[in-house]
């Protein structure tokens, strides 16, 4: 897993926010504990902080860590439904093959690895948009794949057509 900017770990949690509404990501992650403070949230920047802080920025195994996790999910999910996810499987499939060994890219796979990449985004986006996509690429991507994906505009690999197969 690619480790996230605390300013791409703030637009995460923002963007969470928006799906869900700030007061009640809040109460979401209190409930599953993943919280512990019983105050509202001043704003997204705020709670983001905290969370930052609590999971070491989703770096370690605690409930903070696992409770974004759980919320993100659950709000994909929602969006996605179970044909969807299936679909972004198959195409996680194809990104996999084009990694070997430690998870670094198979030079002779990169034209592979960048049509399945815009593949899986516009998959994505067409359910969630674009943001949402490419921050949940980067959550769960290796780090050389979300050193590519950082280095690719939002909006040149969202807009890519995706290759059927």
């Amino acid at each position: 897993m690619a480790n996230l900017t605390q300013k791409e770990f703030q637009h995460a949690v923002e963007l969470l926010a928006a799906q869900v509404g700030l007061q009640r990501l809040r109460d979401k992650l209190v409930y599953i504990k993943a919280l512990v403070t019983r105050r509202r949230a001043a704003s997204a920047e705020k709670l983001a902080d905290q969370l930052y802080l609590l999971s070491s920025g989703l770096r370690r195994q605690v409930p903070a860590t696992i409770g974004f996790y759980a919320v993100w999910n659950d709000a994909l999910h929602s969006k996605l439904g179970e044909d969807g996810e299936k679909r972004l499987e198959e195409i996680a499939e194809k990104v996999n093959a084009c990694l070997g060994e430690n998870d670094a890219i198979i030079e002779e796979k990169r034209t592979e690895l960048d049509a399945a990449l815009a593949e899986y985004e516009q998959a994505l986006a067409s359910a969630t948009g674009p943001e949402l996509a490419r921050m949940d690429m980067l959550l769960k991507a290796v780090p050389a794949v979300a050193a590519k994906l950082r280095a690719a505009p939002l909006s040149a690999v969202s807009s890519a057509p995706a290759s059927e197969g």
